[in-house]
């Protein structure tokens, strides 16, 4: 009553996570497969990454960039999850609006790093194919630092904009964010002021990210596919080169497609139950993070044979360990 009375005059400092308003007494068993999900990303990407920096002959571009998206994977999923599941198990479902900006800063910014990275994975792979007697003289240290600059200025400034916008709401209605984390737009529609900007600049983080990146990722992998379909003469080997592309592009789509949707959806006013969308804001990030370390990890080859070459080194010095005191009696 108080804070309909003081109506404009008051603003939330707290808010209340409801992301599955529909599933609420089944909450508990909700979190069993977010929680096993979680492991698995810490499990692969991790074990991805200790390969690729253990193996010498992996440190060179292309795998330092899967190194470097296994990185964000961890850290965009470790925003979100460990906070969702102790909303789910103990009920901790309460945060600040200081804590809900700087969680949505980080969700949505390393989420554009992801982006970022598939593209240079994507055009990586292009030069390598497509031009790889020049791909020393293109794809060297200077390049890297041009794409980490460019990657930063452009990820930090739209996300910098796009919290600083939704920071400056005054929210006098619910205090209640029909979402499991503090995503840009369930956060918006709390608000009392005008949010025309708001939607504006999500509208702007779309056309910038998913608008650039994602035509830039399909030219290069059209161009991989047909390069590699007209230098392979078997078919087993174009069928190969087909379903790696093509495993590729899907994940990517679903990557952005689902996440134009859920941070659209406002905009378009397209009607999705609050369950649903929550679900699909969490896919967006937990899918790809799970599947990264199977698609650029156990399907490539020298990542494959630096992990059994890993393994069995562990397994040798683990025997000769375990054999030599047994020799000595």
């Amino acid at each position: 009553m108080l804070e309909a009375s003081l109506g404009r005059n008051f603003s939330h400092s707290t808010f209340v996570f409801r992301g599955f308003p529909g599933l609420h007494r089944h909450r508990r068993l909700l979190a069993l497969p977010f929680c096993m999900s979680y492991l698995l990303v810490l499990l692969g990407n991790i074990l991805l990454v200790y390969v690729i920096h253990s193996v010498e002959s992996l440190h060179s571009p292309m795998y330092l960039l899967i190194c470097t998206l296994c990185v964000v994977d961890i850290l965009v999923v470790t925003t979100i999850i460990p906070n969702m599941l102790l909303s789910l198990l103990f009920g901790w479902d309460q945060i600040s609006l200081a804590g809900c900006l700087t969680q949505m800063f980080f969700t949505h910014f390393l989420s554009s790093l992801e982006s970022t990275l598939l593209l240079a994975m994507a055009l990586d792979r292009y030069v390598a194919i497509c031009m790889p007697l020049r791909y020393a003289k293109i794809i060297d240290t200077s390049m890297f630092v041009k794409l980490l600059l460019f990657t930063l200025v452009r990820s930090c400034s739209i996300m910098a904009t796009l919290v600083g916008l939704a920071g400056s709401l005054e929210f006098c209605n619910s205090n209640t964010i029909q979402h499991g984390y503090c995503d840009h737009m369930a956060l918006v529609r709390l608000a009392c002021d005008s949010t025309e900007k708001n939607s504006a600049m999500g509208l702007a983080v779309i056309i910038c990210f998913v608008g650039l990146d994602i035509p830039l990722i399909f030219l290069s992998y059209m161009k991989i596919l047909s390069v590699v379909l007209r230098a392979a003469a078997a078919g087993e080997d174009r069928w190969r080169a087909f379903h790696t592309c093509g495993t590729h592009l899907i994940v990517m789509l679903c990557f952005y497609l689902v996440g134009s949707i859920t941070f659209l959806s406002h905009n378009l006013n397209i009607p999705i139950s609050t369950d649903v969308n929550t679900f699909m804001g969490l896919m967006y990030i937990l899918f790809p993070a799970t599947v990264n370390p199977v698609i650029y990890g156990v399907r490539t080859k020298e990542i494959r044979n630096g992990f059994f070459r890993i393994f069995k080194l562990r397994t040798k010095k683990w025997m000769t360990v375990k054999v030599s005191p047994a020799l000595k009696t």
